[in-house]
């Protein structure tokens, strides 16, 4: 398993909150130097801003995006004449793990030639939320994450990789989730199976108490959530697909009996199994 499918997997536990979103117009010379709490990103719709992380320099243009992360400090300044940007403050969490995509790569210059799609539904939902008409803000963030999961995307098909260096002492999660790969990879390929902790946790070497807490740090939930969500994910597709029994399906999901899957079917579902098959 892909550590980036825990996106797709938890899709239902990911929360994007925006926080100040607003467009500049800076004039030639402007300099900002910041390390910002929370995640920020910037689409450039005019003039071209030079941003310098650490010791490196890079440099966005019109239609380009730049995504920094809270472990970024950088210096900007606009640069042969003015430049004009959105900027958008979020968050974004897997569960209750807010900072997540501080395991990847992602924090840099996105060029436009790979998000020309995604950015213009942005700018238009921009546009829409200033003039303030009805469901704005809802497609606004619907925009969002759909620019969020492209450059996801990007990154998890190595069609781009961010090159703002991280804050070593903030970025503390790569090893964790890292350290987790093997139980990750184990769930997926064993849901026939009953998934205990006091197994699981031997996989990784630690404690059973160490391990439930360790899990629900680096992912966001416990690792018995994300058992059920793996298994109602596969429930749903096993259902819809019509290929299989109700009975056939639990037996696949490690369910004893066809009653406790249809009960855990539709307390997450609120339909059963059955009204779905038929």
């Amino acid at each position: 398993m892909n550590s980036l499918d825990i996106f797709n997997e938890l899709s239902e536990h990911v929360v994007i909150r925006i926080n100040t979103l607003g467009d500049q117009i800076h004039q030639q010379n402007w300099h900002e130097s910041k390390r910002h709490k929370d995640y920020d990103l910037w689409y450039i719709l005019e003039g071209e801003i030079e941003i310098r992380v650490n010791d490196s320099v890079y440099t966005a243009n019109k239609g380009d995006l730049v995504l920094f992360g809270p472990s970024i400090a950088y210096h900007a300044t606009s640069k042969r004449g003015s430049c004009h940007f959105i900027f958008t403050h979020f968050d974004f969490g897997l569960g209750n793990q807010n900072e997540i995509l501080e395991n990847f790569q992602i924090f840099g210059v996105v060029k436009k030639n790979l998000v020309s799609e995604e950015s213009l539904l942005f700018n238009e939902s921009y546009s829409h939320y200033k003039e303030n008409k009805p469901m704005s803000s809802i497609r606004l963030k619907g925009s969002l994450t759909i620019l969020i999961a492209k450059v996801i995307e990007l990154y998890g098909n190595e069609q781009f990789k961010g090159t703002f260096k991280q804050d070593i002492n903030l970025s503390k999660l790569n090893s964790n989730l890292h350290e987790l790969q093997p139980v990750l990879d184990y769930v997926i390929t064993h849901l026939n199976e009953p998934l205990r902790n006091e197994k699981l946790s031997k996989i990784v070497g630690m404690s059973e108490k160490y391990f439930i807490y360790y899990f629900k740090q680096t992912i966001g939930v416990t690792p018995g959530r994300y058992i059920y969500q793996l298994k109602m994910n596969r429930a749903r597709e096993l259902v819809y697909s019509n290929q299989y029994s109700i009975e056939q399906i639990a037996e696949q999901l490690g369910y004893p009996d066809i009653y406790s899957f249809s009960k855990a079917f539709k307390k997450y579902y609120l339909v059963s199994p059955s009204q779905l098959n038929s």
